[in-house]
């Protein structure tokens, strides 16, 4: 009788660990280099992503690069110098438009960097070919605009929705046209086998920007939430619920944020968000307004997501 329940345990105990596995199988690592907007010029917007058991990422967008990277070694998510991450670990940049604090660490950086490429609209490469890769302004490290070219960057350009694979990694990438106020910002839709996570750039809500851009985005990936196979939105909330919807300049509040995701569920059915993973990015300081954000998300959360904020350094698992 005792060998019969021994044997019994030992089958549950794989089972359940079996089961755990598989319900904890994450298929996308998320290491946060930089998590805000406005002021703090070490933690501006940059994540890099690559699929869970891989080291080739790609940074989406690249606010700060070394000091974020300096936080994440000190998490112990690298186990390699810092230069080590930038120059081999990090294989591409995706920019989602061409505010400043959303690629200032790739051209600080650029002279420590090593041979890859940008993808973005051809507006923004337009803005590093004529601003920021210049003699006048810094160098240009690129293969395309002033001479001399140094070539470590290459540009490559975007085309709405059409998919693109991310060299020197297993993923792929397509861009989606956001709103944000006075230019075209991106969404990029990672793909690597049948595992999705969305990245939005800056971004208004379509009511106040006079647009259907998010409308369009939702269409797309409503049938990938509901086969789920996207992981995470990651998506903006500039300011809390006080900031007057004249001032948004482009950006989204907890209380314009919900309401796009109304429209989103309308789309997935009701309660399929429940639980669905919302990382919220771009929070802008003081640190009073980013804790009245995290406040009114949480009161307002009525369909359930799982609200993520992430932080600096810390590695998340989708």
């Amino acid at each position: 009788m005792f060998s019969i329940n021994k044997n019994l345990f030992s089958f549950l105990l794989l089972f359940l660990s079996l089961s755990a596995f598989g319900q904890g199988k994450s298929a996308f690592k998320i290491v946060p280099l930089g998590v805000k907007g406005g002021i703090d010029e070490s933690n501006l917007s940059a994540y890099m992503l690559a699929p869970a058991q891989s080291n080739h990422y790609v940074c989406l967008d690249a606010g700060t690069l070394h000091y974020g990277i300096e936080k994440a070694i000190s998490h112990k998510v690298f186990h390699v110098p810092a230069e080590q991450v930038l120059r081999q670990y990090i294989k591409g940049y995706l920019i989602s438009h061409s505010h400043f604090d959303h690629l200032a660490g790739l051209i600080i950086n650029s002279p420590d960097d090593t041979v890859k490429n940008i993808y973005a609209f051809a507006d923004c490469i337009e803005t590093f070919k004529t601003h920021f890769f210049t003699w006048k302004s810094w160098a240009n490290f690129a293969d395309e605009g002033e001479m001399p070219q140094l070539k470590k960057y290459h540009y490559q350009v975007l085309t709405r929705e059409r998919e693109t694979p991310i060299e020197n990694t297993e993923m792929t990438v397509k861009a989606y046209p956001l709103s944000h106020s006075n230019l075209t910002s991106t969404a990029f839709l990672v793909q690597n086998k049948d595992n999705y996570i969305l990245y939005l750039g800056d971004t208004g809500p379509d009511e106040i920007e006079k647009s259907h851009n998010l409308a369009a985005l939702w269409q797309t990936i409503a049938p990938l939430i509901q086969e789920k196979k996207l992981k995470a939105i990651m998506i903006e909330v500039s300011f809390p619920d006080e900031q007057p919807d004249k001032t948004l300049f482009g950006h989204l509040t907890p209380r314009w944020l919900m309401k796009e995701m109304d429209e989103l569920e309308k789309l997935t059915g009701p309660g399929t968000l429940k639980g669905f993973n919302l990382v919220i990015t771009h929070v802008k300081p003081p640190q009073s307004s980013i804790e009245r954000i995290k406040k009114q998300l949480a009161a307002e959360n009525k369909l359930q997501f799982n609200l993520v904020f992430p932080e600096q350094g810390k590695q998340l698992d989708f």
